[in-house]
């Protein structure tokens, strides 16, 4: 069974990376443009797995991150922060708003793919 992931961010280069990238690894790629675009597809898409950005116009990743949380069917879901921010209160704040993981850009392929692995089996044995 392949995971599926919503990637969210601003940046298309950065969604055609992801999409490209994950889409090769095997999982099945939803990407929305900004945190509120991420929620309206959070049904549609029904993700294992979720990748925002953070700095992004409407809503930012800790918007989404706070607004997936607080959704009864997307408590679970394991979120990554793929963001350009490498800054002690900022991942704490994330933590704090739910985020699973932090992965600072520009992303090594293979690791944001074995972190992706790795938070949907904790999701999966949890």
């Amino acid at each position: 069974m392949s995971l599926t992931v919503l990637a969210i961010d601003d940046s298309r280069t950065i969604r055609e990376m992801l999409n490209a990238a994950l889409s090769e690894a095997g999982f099945l790629v939803h990407l929305a443009v900004d945190g509120q675009d991420g929620l309206d597809k959070l049904d549609e898409a029904a993700p294992d797995v979720v990748i925002t950005d953070i700095n992004m116009p409407k809503l930012d990743g800790f918007g989404f991150i706070e607004g997936a949380r607080a959704r009864q069917d997307t408590r679970a879901v394991p979120i990554l922060v793929l963001t350009t921010e490498s800054a002690a209160d900022l991942k704490a704040r994330a933590r704090d708003a739910g985020a699973t993981g932090w992965i600072v850009k520009p992303f090594d392929e293979m690791r944001l793919i074995s972190a992706i692995q790795r938070v949907a089996g904790l999701r999966a044995a949890g």
